[in-house]
Parts: C-alpha cells; structure tokens; sequence
C-alpha cells in the first residue's frame, strides 16, 4: 500500500452523516443505513474523501445514539449488521472511505456492563464505571458539574453510592482507570476493525479519565463561550475543568488505541476535543506519531467569528501543533448551523456561505463537513413542543438545543417532508430549506451545491492547500488574508467577511490564479477587489516568502 493511500486522511474531506435525518429507507420517520446506502452516489458526488456516520449502535435514544448500550450491533431502528456490511462494501467501491463515532467516554445506563456494575460493590464489574461514597451529609462527592446542566453525580440506591457522569444521568462514565475497560473498549473497536471499517471519530475524547483524588475544580474567573463548547448560560461554564476530564492518563490510552490502527494500515482517528485549551490539547494529542492523526476542537463552532479571532485561533494551533495535525469544521450536529450562526446582522446570504466553503477548505488540516453544509441549510426553527432534545429541554428558551441542526435533509422540494420519508419525521422538515433541496439545486450550475462539488474537487488536486504550510499575514474588521505554501510555490488566500466591498494592497507581486470556483475576486498589479463575501487566490511570483 503506498504512503498516499495509507494517509489519506491527511488534508481529507470528512462528510458528517447523521443518519436518523439522511434518508428514511422504510417509511418510518427516522433515517436508517439503507437510506445512506440509497444515497452514497450523492456523497460520491461531492468529491469527499471518507464518510463519518454518527452512532447507529443499539440504544436507548436517550441522547439519540451517544448512549451506547452494546457496543457490537446495530439498533433495530437504523438496521443490521448486514446493512452496515453492505455499505461499507459499497462506499469502498465508490472509493470512500467509512469512519464510525465511538462514544468511549460513557455507556447507556441500559448497557448489560452498567446493570451487572450496580448490582453490588463487589461484582467482576464493580470498578468498570466511577462509582464514589457520598460525602459524611449525604452530599455528592465534589462539586463537578455535567454539561448538560446540574452536578454530575447521581444517587445509586442498590450500592449506596454516587455514579460520575459527564452528561445526562442516562449516560454513566466508564472508568478508565480500570485495566479492563480500556481492554474491552480496544476490543470492541477492532470488531469493526475487521468488518472494513476506515477509523473513527472520537467522541469527548479528552474525557476518558478523571481525577482519581476526585478534587474539587476551581471557579472560573473569565466565563466565556470558548473552546469548551457551551454557552456562558450553562453553569459548566463556571469551572475551570481541572480535574474530571484531559488527565494526563489519556495520552497512554491513546497511544494503546494508535498501536491498535497500526496493525490496519490506512485506518484513522479524528476526535472531537473539549476542554479550557483546547488547541493545546489538540497539539498533545496528535503530535509524535503515536497517538491520535487528528483532532478538531470547538473554536470555530462558537459564534465567534471575526477575522482576528480566525487567525488568532489557526496561530495559537499552528504555534502548538509541532508534528500533528489538526481537522477543521464550522458545523455539526451539536451546533447551531454556520449560516445562521455566521451570518451578519442575522440575514444568511448564500455568497458568504461560499467564502466560509472556501476558507474552511483553504485551511491546514483536514476538513469535517456536516450534511446540509452543501446545500446552505439555515437553522431551523422548531417549536418547543418539536423540541426532542434533552440539552434544549433543560435550557430553552435561552438555549433551544441541537434540533435546529439536525432536521432532515430536503431531497425534493415539493414532496412530501422534502423526500426524507413518507411518514411523519422525528424532526420537522423546516419550509425554509425546501427551496435548498438537493433536486433544486442539481439543475442549477451556480448553486452552492455545485459551487461545494466543483471546490472540493479542485481543492483535491492542489498539494499546495492539501500539503502546504500555512502563514497568517492580514487581518482588519473585514479581511482575512493569508499565505498557504509547498516549497517554491506560495499562494495568498484572500477572504472578505463583510457584507461591503474590500479593496487589499498586494504586499507581494502575484498573478491571478485561474480556475478557482466561486472566485469573483478581481486581481491587478494595483491590488486586489473583493465584492461582499468574496474570496480570491494568486499566485506569488518574484519574492520568496517573508522577504
């Protein structure tokens, strides 16, 4: 196998599929395997390089597939397993390749290890979960909190004790600290290993261990939206997370969990990663060849969004990053939708949804794109009563949840729920997003969606933007402006983020780079316009870079 085919992930485009909203095979309301089966052509045709599928694991659907209750098989609601052999077999014949999330962190309450774990303190699954003794008044054992709202630790009336969880209640935390969870969590992922699949997206991946001393955290003294991706409404906020998540222990479970992709060339790993420094985590954690291959953090999924927060972030990993690689994404399915949450004045326009395409995928790193991205998709608007949330339940009406994100792809406009199914859907198809179906915008030539395919398909045949180190040389209150190079080649990759026209000052010579889809950006030897949300390239000729 060449260096190539093995490291593919490296500067790859990674397509989010949530499948309960994809595409509903068997008129259920709920998108299932087959239904992603059904429209693998269409991922094909996007040019991307891997296909990440969010949980189809049995479950209860307390949190809608991130509560795994077996960790082997397939919820009846979503398929089997000979579904999901299926689609492996035919993504691979389409060349893509298929990455499944593995939720390491916590189980269902539901999970056969967490029933046999609570039935007494001293059965062969006693220590797999963190189990604690209540304080002398019965209070919980620290002041750890979850982050979806309250403490983290809840009663256990069969062994008198208190059980950790990051999350909801439902959703108890494996204890990595035991020998045999982290046996059992390798094992089960080389199950999927051998049925073909590519690698994995690791949920909370910073989470796995916690503080053995159980400490208490200290306050936080600058409450902000950041890298640990909640609201400043959400008490979590309130913490500085010292202690029950991004122990130093991780970095050796990671490295078991790295030996373990090595013995399948070509596998990977992306994790999403949480925590107060995040990009210094991401550093740690993909540098040195034998841990994680990428990591992606929350930083642009805030709604922070200005062009000095841009380069401060891409800086601060860059300068951290040393040998490992990062994976950028502006959206995905615990956010509310980069056209909404990016917009300006709270007005989405299409033009600025192409300029963040093209930034996104101009950045080092690999890429991680989320259905509906391509099409431009808004929030959706949802009713309390749509709400199914749980996260939203407990916060609305400040925080409305991850629903306005995860309502079901518009496939054709004037059918019924936009294609998705023939029956009522989990979630409501939003009216707004039937005029952005994948039909309306197959005829047209300039829609995003085809602005999306003709972009990345570019972009796949630039080692420069796929390679390239990366430079950040401009930025005001409207443009980002910065330098991607490959030994003796160098671009600069110029964006306008405001809604009025741009005029930039060449520091270099260049010449216009031709072919760039999207692109109305006009280059001379005066400089360069920029229309509202416009973006540009050109090519550096005549002076090395930084002279």
């Amino acid at each position: 196998m060449t260096e190539h085919l093995q490291n593919w992930w490296r500067g790859g485009v990674i397509y989010q599929v949530y499948p309960r909203s994809f595409f509903d095979s068997n008129g259920d309301g709920v998108g299932d395997l087959a239904g992603v089966l059904h429209k693998l052509d269409y991922i094909a045709s996007l040019k991307v390089d891997a296909i990440w599928l969010s949980p189809f694991f049995t479950s209860p659907m307390k949190d809608f597939g991130y509560d795994v209750a077996d960790y082997r098989d397939v919820d009846p609601l979503f398929g089997t397993l000979d579904d999901f052999d299926r689609l492996i077999a035919a993504a691979h014949e389409r060349g893509l390749k298929i990455l499944i999330d593995q939720v390491l962190n916590h189980s269902s309450d539901q999970h056969a290890w967490f029933k046999e774990s609570r039935s007494s303190r001293d059965n062969p699954k006693a220590d797999w979960y963190v189990w604690a003794d209540a304080k002398p008044d019965g209070t919980v054992p620290n002041n750890w909190l979850s982050v979806f709202g309250g403490s983290a630790w809840t009663w256990d009336s069969r062994r008198k004790q208190y059980y950790l969880h990051n999350f909801l209640s439902s959703q108890p935390d494996l204890n990595f600290h035991c020998e045999a969870v982290q046996q059992q969590v390798l094992d089960d992922m080389e199950f999927w290993l051998q049925r073909g699949v590519d690698g994995f997206r690791l949920d909370a991946a910073n989470f796995y261990f916690h503080d053995k001393q159980l400490r208490d955290n200290p306050p936080n003294t600058q409450v902000r939206e950041g890298s640990i991706g909640v609201r400043v409404d959400n008490p979590y906020a309130y913490q500085c997370h010292v202690y029950d998540k991004t122990q130093p222990e991780n970095i050796g479970f990671l490295r078991r969990l790295r030996a373990l992709l090595e013995r399948y060339p070509g596998s990977a790993t992306v994790a999403e990663i949480g925590c107060d420094d995040s990009l210094k985590t991401m550093a740690a954690y993909t540098s040195g060849g034998d841990t994680l291959h990428m990591a992606y953090s929350f930083d642009l999924l805030t709604e922070q969004c200005s062009p000095a927060y841009i380069r401060h972030t891409v800086e601060s990993i860059e300068r951290e990053l040393a040998d490992g690689w990062s994976c950028w994404s502006m959206g995905n399915h615990d956010v509310v939708r980069v056209m909404s949450r990016w917009a300006l004045d709270g007005r989405p326009d299409p033009a600025r949804g192409r300029m963040l395409m093209a930034l996104l995928l101009s950045l080092r790193g690999s890429v991680c794109l989320y259905q509906g991205e391509e099409l431009g998709l808004t929030e959706a608007e949802l009713r309390y009563e749509d709400l199914v949330d749980p996260y939203g339940i407990n916060f609305w009406p400040e925080f409305k949840g991850r629903d306005g994100c995860r309502t079901p792809m518009p496939w054709v406009s004037e059918a019924t729920h936009a294609g998705f199914t023939g029956s009522q859907p989990w979630l409501p198809v939003d009216d707004s997003h039937r005029s952005l179906s994948v039909a309306a915008q197959e005829v047209d030539p300039d829609s995003m969606l085809n602005t999306y395919r003709r972009f990345i398909d570019w972009r796949g045949r630039q080692p420069l933007l796929i390679e390239g180190d990366i430079r950040m040389l401009y930025d005001d209150e409207a443009l980002l402006v910065f330098e991607r190079r490959l030994g003796d080649q160098a671009w600069l990759c110029m964006f306008n983020m405001s809604s009025a026209e741009r005029r930039y000052s060449l520091p270099v010579a260049v010449e216009p780079l031709a072919g760039v889809p999207g692109s109305l950006a006009e280059i001379s030897a005066e400089g360069v316009r920029l229309p509202a949300h416009g973006f540009g390239y050109a090519r550096i000729v005549g002076q090395a870079s930084g002279s």
